[in-house]
């Protein structure tokens, strides 16, 4: 029979697996949009980026690991590890029902709201929720949004009629877009693989290695693809030009980087479509109200799975 420390270490391999597909996209959708790319090139580009930024995160932005391992804390390894499994079963099941339907949501977002179901499911005897964590991680994706929208607005009027052959350098901001996509969301799945290395009582372990599992997870789901995200994004979200794709790129990117050093936990989606509605001309109302809807549903949504499931795993 599987154990709860084996289930935990699969679902976490199976989130990271889920965000490479459903979240990494973000990163060319824009580039794929604007012609700059080929949705199959970009997805190779994608992947390898992933890799290198996930790869080299653990040594260049350690704090956004320790932001989410600080984010609650557990009485005894049962507790921890029900809590946990119950997080990660609601993110997979919430991303895997957006992707249906093309929607880009935020793993982010729902880690927060599945570890805080969990840990409301056991009871404060059994878990606690550390403000300080909550609220640098909060901070790092309420920002996201404003901040993408005036970088992407800002980058656009910067490069207004100043750049030749905005399409090579929209690959190259792709490109990096997808490597801080790595080094932020290769962050916070580094640590709940800590987490799930502590269940068996293993104080310390090793980032490195952990850190170049996860960067080879994510590019694989990369390399499976997440097209209707990229089209929703690309396409469909604004009307985008090479230039506006790449002001929405560097945008992007410039949160990315910021909430990185900063040690805050940003949603690349977050980061990426807000600054594509900057740099875009014409958003779709309809399709920012379906994201928007997405992003709403996802704390309750999985913040009550993770609840039920829980209860049931405790």
């Amino acid at each position: 029979m599987i154990t709860t420390v084996q289930l935990a270490r699969l679902l976490v391999l199976a989130v990271i697996l889920v965000n490479g597909w459903t979240d990494a996209p973000n990163a060319i959708a824009t580039a794929v949009g604007s012609g700059a790319l080929s949705f199959r090139r970009g997805v190779w580009m994608a992947a390898a980026c992933n890799f290198i930024g996930a790869a080299l995160a653990c040594l260049c932005f350690p704090a956004v690991a320790d932001t989410v391992g600080e984010l609650a804390s557990f009485s005894d390894p049962r507790a921890a590890g029900a809590a946990l499994n119950a997080a990660l079963l609601s993110i997979v099941l919430w991303a895997v029902a957006a992707w249906r339907f093309g929607l880009p949501t935020s793993e982010s977002h729902a880690l927060l709201a599945g570890l805080s179901g969990g840990a409301l499911a056991l009871g404060p005897a059994a878990a606690q929720l550390n403000p300080g964590a909550w609220l640098r991680a909060l901070a790092g994706l309420a920002l996201s949004l404003p901040a993408g929208v005036l970088a992407g607005r800002m980058f656009r009027r910067g490069l207004a009629g100043r750049v030749r052959r905005p399409a090579a350098w929209q690959r190259g901001a792709a490109a990096l877009t997808a490597l801080l996509h790595g080094v932020q969301d290769g962050q916070k799945f580094l640590a709940l693989l800590l987490l799930a290395g502590g269940l068996d009582g293993r104080a310390s372990q090793s980032r490195l290695p952990l850190a170049l599992l996860t960067a080879a997870v994510m590019a694989l789901g990369t390399a499976l693809g997440g097209k209707p995200i990229v089209e929703k994004v690309g396409t469909e979200l604004a009307a985008l030009s090479p230039a506006e794709g790449l002001a929405a790129d560097l945008g992007a990117g410039l949160v990315l980087l910021a909430c990185s050093a900063l040690g805050l936990p940003a949603s690349t989606t977050h980061a990426k479509v807000s600054a594509v509605c900057g740099a875009g001309r014409g958003a779709d109302r309809r399709v920012m109200g379906q994201m928007a809807g997405a992003w709403i549903l996802t704390f309750p949504v999985c913040g009550g799975l993770a609840f039920l499931l829980a209860r049931i795993m405790a």
